[in-house]
Parts: structure tokens; C-alpha cells; sequence
């Protein structure tokens, strides 16, 4: 499976998206928005995929958008940007609702569009050299597309500290407002980002999906509601083949298929 824009592998129910334009801090354009969502279409698909990682080669992980896709946008009507940025939508959205535990190994810089990436990550580890950014409104724009699931991660006191300056945090303070998880030196990063999806292999696949879709059906459902959805869903667990394959192992001593 190849792709211009992006690298796309599987290893050992691993699947690595790398974006694929160092040259120009792995910018995304139309061409590789629509290669993102199709791989992560595809991710869906594959019941052997168990962990999907993020990542960029070179020095950034994504600077954004390409500025030569931006400038080729500035004559276009109303209808032509929304239209465009639905798109754009499209390709976060699909990222966020993806079933399987999506890592972020933010290898180095995130400005813009690439913090929106960021925040669709389920866990995300970089190291101490990486900055990020909602650099929009240095360029006189706004971080639009990517505000629901930033506001999300973030908050609405980080959005408001943020948002409005432009200016560039670095790990640390990504981590003070829940956009980050960890932070490594640069050293450390590769080894630790193979220990964090290690640690994800160990959960069971099924478990690990419906733990993901809980936690978003939590979120929409009303209070009221909570007591009677957790409920039954635990059940439904523990009477799955995953349920009740976990449990004889723990109760017999023994390692469950998904971590032999």
C-alpha cells in the first residue's frame, strides 16, 4: 500500500501513519488530507490492526497547511472555502472516531492544524524540543476546523490563553493543559514510544474499542442516563469471548490469547 504523501506499515498489529513531506514540515495539502483519511478508512476495516501511530519524518511532526495550497485558495468564493474546509473536517473527524488507540508520537514541531492532529490522539508522547501552537491568528485566521476537538482536549480557559496569541508552548505546558501526556528527552523518545504501544497491545482488542466508545457515549448521554448504559455494558463484557477468556486467565494464572 502506497501513498505520495504519507507512510503507511503494519508490524505486528501496529499501524504507522507517518506524514511524508519533511521538506516542508509534513504541511498537509487536499491531496494529503485525502491520502489521511483513506488510510485511517482503511484502518477501520482491519480487524488485525490493533494500535494505529501517528508520526511525521524529519525535524516536525506538522507545521499545518502547505502555505503554497493556502495561496492558491485566496481567490476562491464562500461556497469554494467551505466546501475545502469540510474536507479538512472530515479528516479529524475520522482520525477522532477511530475505534482503535490512536498514539501520537509527535516527533517534533506541531503548529496550527498540526495541534488539531494532536488533540485527535488518544495518548500522546513527544519530546522536550517539540513546540507547539495555534499559530492561526498570526497569519490573520482562526483555529476553526480544529476547535472542537482541541476545546475538547484543552479546555475552554486553555483555549482562551491560547487561541488568541498565536504564541508557541512547549511539551510541558502541553501537558498542564491535557494536549499532551508525556513528555521524554529526545533520547528517550523512540524507547519510550515503543513501551507506551506495548503497553497498549496488552488490553484486549474488543475491550480497548468499547472502552474508547464508552468513554464517548458517557459525554453525550444526560446524568440520568449513566447508571443504566454502564451497566449493561459491563455485562455485556463480561459475558464477551474477550470477557470471559480474560477472567479464566486471571483466575487459572495464565496469559490471555491477545498477549501471547
Amino acid at each position: 500500500m502506497s501513498y505520495e504523501f504519507i507512510e503507511f506499515k503494519i508490524d505486528s498489529g501496529v499501524c504507522e501513519v507517518c506524514f511524508n513531506r519533511a521538506e516542508i514540515h509534513n504541511a498537509f495539502n487536499d491531496k494529503m488530507i485525502s491520502e489521511i483519511i483513506e488510510a485511517f478508512e482503511k484502518i477501520e476495516k482491519d480487524d488485525d490492526i490493533r494500535v494505529v501511530t501517528l508520526t511525521g519524518n524529519g525535524r516536525s511532526f506538522c507545521a499545518g497547511a502547505d502555505l503554497n495550497w493556502m495561496s492558491s485558495m485566496i481567490d476562491y468564493s464562500m461556497d469554494e472555502n467551505i466546501a475545502d474546509s469540510k474536507e479538512l473536517a472530515k479528516m479529524f473527524q475520522t482520525i477522532n472516531n477511530c475505534t482503535k488507540p490512536v498514539i501520537g508520537k509527535i516527533n517534533g514541531h506541531a503548529l496550527g492544524g498540526g495541534v488539531g492532529v494532536v488533540a485527535v490522539c488518544d495518548y500522546v508522547i513527544t519530546h522536550n524540543k517539540a513546540k507547539f501552537g495555534f499559530t492561526e491568528t498570526r497569519l490573520g485566521l482562526i483555529p476553526a476546523v480544529i476547535s472542537p476537538f482541541c476545546i475538547a482536549k484543552i479546555g475552554e480557559s486553555h483555549a482562551r490563553a491560547w487561541f488568541l496569541s498565536g504564541e508557541r508552548f512547549d511539551g510541558e505546558q502541553g501537558i498542564k493543559m491535557g494536549l499532551i501526556h508525556e513528555v521524554t528527552s529526545v533520547e528517550d523518545f523512540e524507547k519510550r514510544s515503543k513501551q507506551v504501544i506495548d503497553s497498549h497491545l496488552l488490553a484486549a482488542p474488543k475491550a480497548a474499542s468499547d472502552a474508547k466508545s464508552l468513554i464517548k457515549n458517557i459525554l453525550e448521554l444526560q446524568a440520568s442516563e449513566h447508571e443504566e448504559f454502564t451497566c449493561k455494558a459491563i455485562a455485556k463484557q463480561r459475558i464477551s469471548k474477550e470477557g470471559q477468556e480474560g477472567m479464566k486467565a486471571l483466575l487459572n494464572k495464565e496469559k490471555p490469547s491477545w498477549v501471547k
